[in-house]
């Protein structure tokens, strides 16, 4: 039975979503990274004002380019560069990455609520884990200096396999380094990709509509469940079965 403290989220969840049923016994929880689990825009847009900079190009405005963190490089780098050629922008790729490697812990935070979903998965026995489409030099980094690196049960890079997001094999890789089976595990991201992946992979899927969206809607992704802040997956796991 839930705790005073989730009752509230949980009935919010049942009025805005008509909460589908989570799996029986969930095992663990798999998490994109940027706009999921941090809130990293700041930095990323840091990197591309400085690009910008040192190219004599305008400086873009930041609510464009927080909508489209998720999407990677690339389309931040079109923020930025929209003038510039597909092959032009690929140049300007690895200087970008050096600029954000130099900055992206800076004013990179988890957003509100995660610090205590993390904490409550873990006091339950269960296990999480991070799957994101960004390169593995700088998720391994970020991830050690955000303080989760012994924490989290599997970490795969875009870079970690031949493929990525929305391909499910990042994912089941992830369930496989964290010993989760698919069907008990929880896939939560706030890009349609990461729904295509976790609903290929076998996964039960989150729309996490706190995070950057690429512009879309989360309701018209097929997720299972959509839910609009951390504290709200927090109530729902709070309901299950302890593991440990």
């Amino acid at each position: 039975m839930a705790q005073p403290l989730y009752s509230d989220q949980l009935r919010a969840v049942r009025a805005q979503t008509g909460m589908k049923h989570l799996p029986e016994n969930i095992q663990g929880v798999l998490f994109d990274l940027d706009g999921t689990l941090l809130d990293s825009a700041a930095d990323l847009y840091a990197a591309l004002v400085t690009l910008c900079e040192e190219e004599g190009a305008p400086k873009p405005a930041y609510a464009p380019v927080r909508e489209v963190v998720s999407r990677g490089s690339r389309a931040i780098l079109q923020c930025g560069f929209p003038d510039h050629d597909e092959p032009a922008r690929l140049a300007l790729v690895p200087r970008y990455l050096e600029l954000y490697q130099d900055v992206m812990a800076h004013q990179t935070r988890a957003f509100d609520g995660v610090d205590d979903l993390l904490a409550l998965i873990e006091a339950r026995g269960m296990r999480w884990g991070i799957v994101t489409n960004k390169p593995a030099f700088l998720t391994d980094e970020l991830v050690q200096q955000i303080g989760w690196a012994e924490r989290a049960s599997a970490v795969v890079s875009g870079d970690t396999l031949p493929v990525k997001k929305p391909d499910p094999a990042p994912v089941l890789l992830a369930c496989e380094q964290a010993g989760l089976e698919p069907s008990r595990c929880l896939f939560v991201g706030d890009d349609r990709r990461d729904v295509q992946a976790g609903a290929a992979a076998g996964l039960y899927t989150v729309a996490a509509s706190w995070g950057y969206l690429d512009g879309g809607d989360p309701h018209q992704w097929h997720a299972d469940l959509v839910l609009d802040d951390p504290a709200q997956l927090t109530a729902l796991l709070q309901r299950g079965p302890v593991l440990a």
